[in-house]
């Protein structure tokens, strides 16, 4: 779509940082009294892996696709944000596993902030389904390349031999 087109104006993109600023800013004001490092650094590597299978998730499974629905339209093809305005705005949020994750992170994070061990439990729970994700597509490459692999090995038997 043109840029002149989209049916969106700044207040629109505005709203939903603002959005995210009174969050992020609620979220400054609870981790105050839970001291230094209400997040310790050795966890942003399991909430990071977390936040991945929670943005994509959100963004891209079928188990989700109810909470896409009123904003995004998953035809054929490319899913495309419905609407103009904000509507249209949330749905490219949700089409957007980077932007979907940087406000996935937002939850995480205050989660851990003010219900430690509950997050926890989810972290380790989207923790796992990001490894099971990188470990299907690992298998996936492997299953495709000796697949492959057979399939010239095959070929080059049945060649006619030059000699």
């Amino acid at each position: 779509m043109n840029p002149s087109q989209t049916p969106t104006r700044p207040r629109d993109y505005a709203a939903l940082s603002a959005g995210f600023g009174a969050l992020l800013g609620a979220l400054l004001l609870a981790s105050r009294d839970k001291g230094d490092e209400p997040v310790r650094p050795e966890e942003l590597f399991s909430l990071g892996i977390a936040t991945f299978a929670l943005a994509k998730l959100v963004s891209k499974e079928k188990a989700d696709a109810w909470l896409r629905e009123p904003f995004v339209d998953e035809g054929e093809g490319e899913p495309e944000p419905r609407g103009t305005g904000l509507r249209h705005v949330v749905g490219e949020l949700l089409t957007c596993t980077r932007c979907t994750g940087v406000w996935s992170a937002l939850g995480l994070v205050a989660l851990r902030v003010t219900h430690p061990g509950e997050s926890r439990m989810v972290t380790a729970l989207l923790g796992a389904s990001a490894v099971n994700d990188f470990a299907q597509a690992g298998f996936t490459w492997a299953e495709a390349r000796t697949n492959a692999e057979q399939a010239r090995a095959a070929q080059a038997a049945v060649a006619p031999s030059s000699g």
